[in-house]
């Protein structure tokens, strides 16, 4: 067979079909194989009709039919059908050859991938793509990592389907070495389940809280979405609270509310306490979901466990009813700030522990476009460090400690009266607890130290003395001298 292809992809799902088509789009000539080969044929038939895309019944067929440097990209269930793809491409390349997983795997998987292929003389990208069904179709959000060398064989086809924001810059750049492409995706899922609990609870405010019908709730976020709030999310909840079922009732307010998840948020809360990083919004999204997930037991509960009437007392006239939607917006967006900085947080403190080379003004930009998460706000962010890529923290840059000032009072008014009315808002009430521990200088921790040293000899460093000199005492007079060997913080 003679080479006439770009690239190869394997895994003819939605994102995998509607990527093929977009690399078609912009004259990229794909090979298209799938385990199941008839789909292979059913989609050469159907939607890949009067394309480039050449169809492949196997391994062997694909690889001859590609350009060299060969480039193999998966778009596979995450974890053993990757490797077990690995495994049968191996033997068709040849020293050079690039394979790329796309699918949404974990960055330790990918960090040892790399070694491995690496080792045979092959080059592997973990990249993460975000944007969904019509983002991969139309230009998704591309976070390329792994192989340094894979970068110039991949860049051209990447940055040419990928989103592009208004200059014209593609939504995809090298992220950096390992696993970083796919440990950037992470992050951006575990923002994504913070930036979608942050707006369940703005729309259970106004739902439980001020009564309004969800055509009410529609005018809202569709005029927030024409401010600082503009993104995707707040785009699609203002379509999902206009639409209709076939009885003409808003069909949102018949769903179950029990809410799944694919995993990747638990992975950024686990990897946070693995590198002991506050990520509290995220955390506080993902069990949020787990709490959705006891509906029977929830059902059961609201029948004995009682508290105060949802509704704000102050939301009885249309001026009171403006200003507490207000509040609620200022509470959305200073939570939503809160949760960006604990994500690049998290980025900074994992860039330190693998030694990753990460630009954190260029992945706001491959957020900027494309993804689930895209927004007005990620162009600040990325003005931000462009102005100061040393930023400690996105709160302390000028713009982002001007607009949590500006939304403060609104952003307490409304957790407190939540509070008192019983609505609950974990993620809008643990974001203004980050917020005011993170500009405390002094924590009660001390007390917490004291604890430990008291029933474990854990030590304490003393404010009178330099860093880093650990002491005991024998607080009850009963016991040694001896500290424990190790000091955990």
């Amino acid at each position: 067979m003679e080479p006439k292809a770009d690239i190869a992809l394997i895994g003819l799902a939605v994102m995998g079909q509607n990527l093929i088509l977009n690399m078609n789009d912009h004259g990229f000539v794909v090979v298209a194989h799938n385990r199941t080969v008839s789909k292979v044929d059913e989609f050469l038939n159907k939607e890949a009709k009067g394309t480039k895309v050449i169809g492949a019944h196997s391994i062997a067929d694909m690889v001859q039919l590609l350009k060299k440097p060969r480039r193999v990209m998966l778009m596979v269930k995450a974890g053993k059908a990757v490797d077990e793809f690995i495994e049968q491409i191996i033997p068709h390349l040849e020293p050079g050859d690039i394979i790329i997983d796309g699918g949404n795997s974990l960055f330790d998987d990918t960090n040892r991938r790399v070694q491995y292929l690496e080792s045979k003389g092959l080059l592997f990208v973990g990249s993460g793509v975000s944007g969904g069904e019509e983002g991969a179709r139309h230009g998704p959000s591309i976070m390329p990592g792994g192989s340094p060398a894979a970068w110039p064989h991949v860049k051209p086809i990447f940055q040419s389907i990928a989103a592009k924001v208004a200059d014209g810059a593609p939504c995809c750049d090298w992220v950096g070495e390992q696993g970083s492409g796919h440990y950037v995706k992470m992050v951006h899922n575990g923002i994504e389940y913070g930036d979608m609990q942050l707006i369940c609870e703005a729309y259970n405010l106004m739902k439980l809280g001020l009564g309004m019908s969800c055509d009410e709730m529609h005018q809202v976020f569709k005029q927030w979405n024409e401010g600082d709030l503009e993104s995707y999310l707040v785009e699609i909840t203002r379509d999902i609270l206009a639409f209709k079922d076939s009885d003409g009732q808003p069909l949102v307010e018949k769903i179950v509310d029990t809410a799944g998840q694919k995993g990747t948020g638990k992975w950024t809360v686990q990897n946070s306490a693995d590198l002991g990083i506050p990520i509290t919004l995220i955390a506080e999204a993902v069990y949020a979901r787990c709490v959705s997930a006891l509906k029977d037991e929830r059902v059961k509960a609201s029948r004995k466990l009682k508290g105060p009437r949802p509704a704000l007392a102050a939301a009885k006239k249309d001026a009171a009813k403006k200003v507490l939607i207000d509040y609620i917006r200022d509470a959305l967006y200073a939570s939503k700030i809160v949760s960006y900085a604990q994500g690049y947080m998290l980025m900074r403190a994992a860039a330190q522990e693998y030694k990753w080379h990460l630009n954190y003004g260029g992945i706001a930009l491959m957020w900027r476009g494309g993804c689930i998460i895209r927004s007005r706000f990620l162009g600040k962010i990325k003005e931000a460090f462009d102005k100061n890529p040393k930023l400690m923290n996105l709160m302390l840059d000028d713009y982002f400690r001007g607009e949590i000032k500006r939304c403060q009072k609104g952003w307490r008014n409304i957790v407190s009266a939540a509070m008192k009315r019983g609505i609950p808002v974990p993620a809008f009430s643990t974001a203004l607890s980050f917020y005011d521990q993170y500009r405390s200088a002094i924590l009660p921790a001390n007390l917490l130290q004291a604890q430990r040293d008291y029933f474990g000899a854990h030590t304490f460093e003393r404010i009178d003395k330099p860093r880093g000199e650990f002491f005991h005492n024998n607080w009850t007079g009963r016991g040694g001298a001896v500290s424990s060997g190790t000091y955990n913080v």
